[in-house]
């Protein structure tokens, strides 16, 4: 055997045994290799650039947070699609190098930087999948605030975490060049600093008013631009836009008559056509319908198409667009509360491609918007929405000269002021009822919540589930609903009407008069009737979920009526109410509206806003409040079958006056009309609403008896409360019986009875007695009389009898009084204006009192607080005419004759015109007897006038004549 040992090498010896062969090393695998230091750098690149573009938006956040102005523009808004894009693009490189970085290294013995970069690769993934989550992509659309919000801040805290840990993990390998990094924070904070200074120069301006330089292009209109310029058409169009994030709202927008309230709106169109046509030809010029376009036609307003005499209100792209989505969240201000759209509306800004047509860049700006929603949100929603202010601006109108060339001022519709001063809104301190908890805007009722899903729900009011609010805005008008064959917007409407309305037969008296003998209430027991006897029906009707007067809007043309029938074995022995065969209401009906004329005493019957002058009647009822009927009836002298009256409170929108000028106004091009056969008579076939009912059953005398009665389900002292109310609102005529049902009232154990007979007592002048009820209404605990009521009253009648110490003490406790009752019910007072002004008064009787040199200092202070005091109901109602007559007398007193000068002139213009008013009532009495009868004080409707449609043939009818009243 060949020896290989080299000849130089060492024997192997007992102490130099041989040596054993090495095992084999494993090979060695760089952490970060060539080809990925590459991906490395890259990543490390975009996270410079992401770190900072994300100190830019940050520090933009920041100053927002800290001034409360908005200094995003579109160079923030393209930053922000830079920290997007930047972002995505990311994600694959981040991922791919981490994952290869860790199984390189995995096996490393330096356990605490392996352990750090895991940590590392775990809050950067929650990094990068946040930022994912809160682009809201598809299925990842977190709708949750909560989640919304929990991702929001994991986004904003994990860089800083992901920073520390960098370091941390950096300890262990190459030492850190800290020169680059200084520098490049150097470099960027420079920058950002730079760009925050030129955006805190700049920023946002919301919610201002718009100049008075642009007025000539918008008036009589109240309605400004924020520049004073027009805003194209297009801006204002966005529908489709606003339907990509908000399917729900959208749908409920799109059958509303906020979206139908222009020339796609056939009611509307009719009238504003004749408006037009009049403007045309008494001032050659449209300009005078303007007054209607603010809040009707706001995109052909505000584009400057609506001024052209020939503008093509069928085909034009702006006749159908109503108050779109952005009109109305595009409003910056609300300039007063005087109405007639006096707001400020504005041009919004969008994120990026907002207008664009290519499909990639749309669906770019939608996620933009997803992806941080608070620009788009600070710009579309603001606080005001949520107030009745912002209602205010469209319903509460008056009629300028431009549009009637009568008057300056004359009140139209006022829901804004209805609702201001009553119990439901907790700024009415004067009510009959008050809520348990108060609806602080029209919003509750009007846009009630349902649930959705989209992008903009929210938990509202603790509701376990996400909502929005209905856009639909449910309310009453069916016509339109009708119209365009939409049966579930009907329902829609009628739904939301439930429980809103009551009626209650409420009493019967003997010999036919408001004087006769009084049953009441009725049910469980029932008087028994007498053959060939007249009686008087009394129906009360009541508001009950209604935070302003009923019916309110078109009352001239809103049809709400009582449908009575008497009804005796097969015969119909007494009707009021019913329809002709043409569905017409017979006249002799009594209509819950206003009849509202001309200067020559014709009805206005449609929609002839330019022509009105005065109610001859107003039969709007009050929110919380009644109204009573009386109905004249005769019984049969030959016939002893038990009696039955059923009573309706209908409503229909429109009438048939109305629907009958739309149809025959109806053009070549326009859409056809439901229901109408041109060249024939319209037939009103809009669907008639029950919106509450009552039946009672009456023995008759020689024949058989009858079960008892069910019992109405609401208090017996609520029934005999509202007919007392429904009496004591007629004024003068009714005073005895209004007082009569109160004292029924306290014999029930009900502070509103003494209350309530304070009113009467008062009116009366009997303020003796008006005191002990007030001092009796005081000692009740359960419940306790309302003490601003009670205030509000105590004040009225010691201003009367000269204790005006106490009358103001009074008024200010009304006003000024806060109380943990009061705000765990949201009531605050100080908003009554009506007691605002009695305030005034009071202050200004006090001042008379001190008389001579001596007291000259005293007399003037009590002056200037009398003229502060006038000027707060101003600014709550600018057009009020109390508040201008005294302060016109005030400033006299104080010696500044301009002043005075301006509230008397102010004063002129607000006041009602009396010698109109005689003309045009007078002529219309003789114009229209049914409408003069249901204008009288005391109002007695006949159930058996002769030729009153439904009444049968065999039935002999009586004449009722008016009642003439004792004691009133």
């Amino acid at each position: 055997m060949t020896d290989l040992t080299p000849p130089d090498s060492p024997q192997p010896t007992e102490s130099n045994p041989e040596p054993r062969p090495n095992p084999a090393r494993k090979k060695y695998v760089p952490a970060v290799s060539p080809a990925l230091r590459k991906l490395l750098y890259f990543v490390l690149g975009m996270v410079a650039l992401l770190g900072a573009n994300s100190l830019y938006l940050s520090s933009i956040t920041y100053l927002e947070w800290m001034s409360g102005a908005v200094y995003q523009n579109y160079f923030y808004q393209y930053m922000f699609l830079a920290h997007l894009v930047m972002g995505l693009v990311m994600l694959v490189p981040f991922f791919a190098f981490a994952i290869i970085h860790m199984l390189n290294t995995r096996q490393r013995k330096n356990r605490r930087a392996v352990n750090a970069g895991y940590a590392l690769f775990i809050v950067s993934s929650l990094l990068l999948i946040s930022g994912v989550l809160l682009l809201r992509v598809g299925g990842f659309d977190l709708k949750n605030p909560a989640a919304r919000s929990t991702v929001y801040w994991l986004h904003v805290i994990t860089p800083l975490v992901a920073v520390w840990l960098y370091w941390l993990h950096r300890l262990a390998g190459p030492p850190i060049k800290w020169r680059i990094g200084l520098t490049y924070l150097a470099i960027v904070g420079a920058s950002v600093l730079l760009m925050v200074g030129f955006h805190s120069q700049d920023p946002r301006k919301w919610n201002v008013a718009g100049p008075a330089a642009g007025e000539k292009y918008f008036e009589p209109s109240l309605s400004k631009t924020s520049t004073g310029n027009f805003i194209p058409a297009k801006s204002m169009m966005m529908d489709e836009y606003c339907l990509r994030c908000h399917a729900d709202v959208h749908a409920g927008w799109k059958d509303s008559v906020h979206h139908l309230s222009s020339f796609n709106n056939p009611a509307y169109l009719a009238s504003v056509r004749e408006a037009r046509d009049v403007m045309m030809k008494r001032d050659n010029s449209v300009q005078g319908t303007r007054f209607c376009a603010g809040c009707h036609d706001p995109v052909p307003f505000f584009s400057g198409a609506f001024d052209d005499p020939k503008f093509d209100d069928v085909n034009h792209p702006t006749a159908h667009a109503g108050v779109t989505c952005t009109v109305c969240h595009a409003i910056t201000h609300i300039n007063s509360a005087k109405g007639n759209g006096d707001y400020t509306i504005e041009e919004p800004l969008h994120y990026p491609f907002a207008y664009s047509d290519n499909s990639i860049l749309q669906w770019v700006n939608n996620q933009m918007v997803k992806a941080k929603p608070s620009f788009h949100k600070k710009t579309f929603l603001k606080d005001f929405h949520k107030t009745s202010e912002f209602c205010s601006t469209c319903h509460k109108v008056h009629l300028p000269f431009a549009l009637n060339h009568y008057k300056k001022f004359l009140r139209g519709q006022n829901h804004y002021d209805s609702f201001l001063l009553s119990g439901v809104s907790g700024h009415g301190a004067r009510s009959f009822y008050y809520p348990k908890t108060a609806q602080t805007n029209c919003n509750r009722c009007h846009m009630p919540l349902k649930e959705s899903n989209d992008f903009g729900t929210q938990f509202f009011d603790g509701a376990k589930k996400l909502s929005v609010h209905d856009h639909l805005f449910p309310s009453a008008n069916t016509g339109i609903a009708w119209l365009r064959d939409k049966p579930k917007i009907i329902e829609a409407h009628k739904n939301f009407l439930e429980g809103v309305m009551r009626v209650d037969i409420f009493g019967l008296k003997e010999g036919g008069t408001i004087d006769g003998q009084l049953h009441a209430p009725l049910r469980p027991e029932v008087p028994t009737l007498k053959p060939g006897a007249t009686y008087l029906l009394d129906t009360v009707i009541r508001t009950l979920k209604m935070g302003h007067h009923f019916t309110q809007g078109t009352v001239d043309s809103n049809e709400i009526w009582l449908d009575v029938t008497v009804s005796q074995g097969n015969k119909t022995i007494g009707r009021s109410g019913a329809m002709s065969a043409e569905n017409e209401v017979d006249p002799w009906s009594h209509f819950v509206n206003v009849f509202v004329l001309d200067a020559e005493g014709n009805r206005i019957d449609r929609r002839n806003a330019q022509d009105i002058v005065v109610p001859l009647y107003n039969h709007q009822i009050p929110p919380g409040a009644g109204q009573t009927v009386h109905y004249g009836l005769t019984i049969p002298p030959d016939e002893t079958e038990p009696i039955t009256v059923e009573v309706k409170l209908q409503y229909r929108k429109f009438d048939s006056t109305y629907m009958q000028f739309i149809a025959k106004n109806q053009r070549p091009g326009d859409k056809p009309l439901r229901g109408h056969v041109p060249g024939e008579k319209y037939k009103n076939n809009l669907p008639v609403m029950t919106l509450a009912t009552d039946s009672i059953t009456f023995p008759v005398e020689g024949g058989p008896s009858i079960n008892e009665q069910p019992v109405p389900d609401f208090p017996v002292w609520q029934r005999w409360n509202d007919y007392g109310i429904g009496a004591f609102l007629k004024g003068k005529a009714e005073l005895r019986q209004a007082a009569e049902a109160f004292a029924e009232v306290e014999k029930l154990n009900r502070y509103d009875g003494p209350l309530n007979l304070a009113r009467v007592l008062f009116r009366e002048g009997r303020l003796d007695e008006a005191v002990a009820a007030v001092t009796r209404a005081a000692e009740y605990t359960d419940p306790a009389a309302p003490p601003w009521t009670m205030a509000w009253l105590s004040g009225m009648i010691n201003s009367q009898q000269g204790r005006l110490e106490e009358a103001e003490q009074n008024f200010r406790s009304v006003l000024e009084d806060v109380t943990p009752e009061m705000q765990e019910r949201k009531f605050d007072f100080s908003a009554d204006y009506v007691v605002i002004n009695l305030l005034g008064q009071t202050l200004f009787d006090r001042a008379k009192q001190q008389r001579g040199e001596k007291r000259k200092t005293e007399r003037t202070a009590f002056l200037e607080t009398a003229v502060n005091t006038f000027h707060k109901t101003l600014a709550i109602d600018a057009e009020n005419v109390t508040a201008h007559y005294n302060l016109a007398l005030l400033y006299q007193e104080l010696g500044d004759d301009v002043k005075a000068n301006e509230h008397q002139r102010l004063h002129e213009i607000y006041r009602p015109d009396d010698n109109a008013r005689g003309k045009a009532i007078r002529l219309a009495r003789e114009k229209y007897p049914a409408a003069n009868h249901a204008s009288e004080a005391v109002v007695i409707y006949s159930l058996q006038r002769p030729g009153a449609p439904g009444l049968s043939e065999k039935v002999q009818t009586t004449s009722i004549e008016q009642p003439k009243t004792s004691g009133n």
